[in-house]
């Protein structure tokens, strides 16, 4: 390591050094504790002190608290390359790009024009030359950057107000949805949607985001955790325990992503547990769902990649989590000379595992049958290093407060042969986890 770049510290949970800086504006704290394989569990990276940030809505582009002309995504290359390049520094991620690119975002790359207003911003990042990584496994704690570390911290208490979330759809219009979908596909309009509703909520006075998050992240663990908090006209944060990477970039040009569709609950005992993983992998319909977007993810990352280079090395594989077990594919590719991660995140974003199939058409049905925006839930948080890897979840398993308001996602894919009623319970499965944070 480059003693110039990096010093190791004392070991510090990362939660306590979390508590540090509680009230800062802008922060990115991305968690990956508690997930249930290797390397995806090993590391989390507190990134504080951004040197510049940016948030997008729609047209206005506020880069550094002034509004800017221009192109959002050039913006955000433009401040990639404004970071200093301290070397090799032995990290996964010794500072660089953090944000998040909403569901929104992605609407506007695929060129469909959304019926819902939304106060979410389309984009937010910050470049950070200030971090904090902590190997879980060894516990390490290692600081990038010149900064003081504070002289008093505390753990933070994981605790989330109780509150009544409504959601935007009810049973009765979710499964009327659900059919309306299946009748599109049979039409041969598309050959998949993913469905989904929002939970709404209003904000508590006063509203602790951190030991909320920690509540979250107790109880649902996942490799993906993500708290985000972005300053601006619209109070803004994203609280994330997704079990989903989207795409992933190694320094020599690799891109990854691993898809999940299909949904089995987690049984009670070693025996019902297994039992419901081999049922989930032999369901012909879960599998018709994954197969279709692995499909739909080959499709995309091969607009970037090398001719010949993509290949699928995992196809619908059984892999258990905190409360469910899911089918989950890989699919991988050679990026091609030339281009970087914002021109794989442009080519690729929102993610498919959350559209459908087509995917521009599947994304116009759903906005005509959703009854509000998706905010940020569906699109993706993202990291991009100084050495220009990325690695990206999908915003699911999430609550984002925007103002006022906060809100909880939830969804499924829907092909030919699902079952409205099932369909109905296997997305209140998925948000269990999350409206029992908050006793709902």
């Amino acid at each position: 390591m480059c003693p110039d770049c990096v010093t190791e510290l004392p070991w510090i949970d990362p939660w306590t050094a979390l508590s540090a800086w509680k009230d800062a504006p802008w922060l990115a704290f991305l968690d990956s504790g508690g997930a249930p394989d290797g390397e995806r569990s090993r590391w989390s990276f507190l990134c504080v002190n951004p040197q510049e940030t940016l948030v997008v809505r729609g047209d206005h582009i506020r880069r550094n608290g002034q509004s800017v002309a221009g192109d959002a995504w050039e913006h955000l290359r433009d401040m990639q390359r404004r970071l200093p390049d301290k070397g090799k520094t032995g990290l996964p991620f010794a500072g660089g790009l953090v944000g998040l690119a909403s569901y929104g975002a992605g609407m506007t790359l695929e060129t469909v024009q959304s019926r819902h207003h939304t106060k979410t911003p389309d984009l937010i990042a910050a470049s950070y030359d200030a971090v904090l990584a902590f190997d879980r496994y060894e516990k390490r704690c290692f600081r990038v950057g010149n900064f003081s570390m504070p002289s008093t911290m505390k753990p933070v208490r994981a605790s989330a107000p109780n509150r009544a979330f409504q959601p935007d759809m009810s049973r009765e219009e979710w499964i009327a949805a659900v059919r309306e979908i299946i009748r599109l596909i049979g039409e041969g309009d598309i050959f998949q949607a993913n469905l989904t509703l929002r939970w709404h909520a209003e904000v508590p006075p006063p509203f602790d985001e951190l030991a909320t998050y920690a509540a979250l992240r107790q109880g649902s663990p996942a490799p993906f955790g993500a708290y985000l908090r972005c300053a601006g006209e619209v109070p803004f944060s994203l609280m994330s325990a997704s079990v989903e990477r989207f795409l992933s970039l190694s320094p020599d040009g690799v891109v990854e992503t691993r898809p999940i569709k299909g949904t089995a609950q987690a049984g009670n005992t070693t025996e019902e547990d297994a039992r419901f993983a081999e049922a989930l992998g032999r369901d012909a319909k879960e599998n018709a769902e994954n197969l279709m977007i692995t499909d739909l993810m080959r499709n995309d990352i091969g607009r970037v990649c090398e001719v010949g280079s993509v290949s699928v090395p995992q196809l619908c594989a059984v892999e258990r989590f905190a409360h469910v077990h899911h089918l989950v594919s890989c699919v991988r590719g050679k990026l091609r000379d030339g281009l970087d991660a914002i021109d794989l995140l442009r080519a690729t974003l929102p993610p498919g595992s959350v559209t459908g199939a087509p995917k521009k058409r599947a994304m116009e049905i759903i906005d005509h049958i959703e009854r509000s925006a998706r905010g940020a839930y569906c699109g993706s948080v993202f990291r991009i290093g100084r050495d220009g890897a990325m690695d990206s979840s999908v915003v699911i398993r999430s609550v984002e407060r925007c103002g006022n308001r906060l809100t909880i996602g939830t969804g499924g894919g829907i092909t030919w042969p699902s079952d409205p009623e099932r369909e109905y319970d296997e997305m209140r499965l998925k948000v269990a986890a999350l409206l029992g944070v908050f006793g709902a």
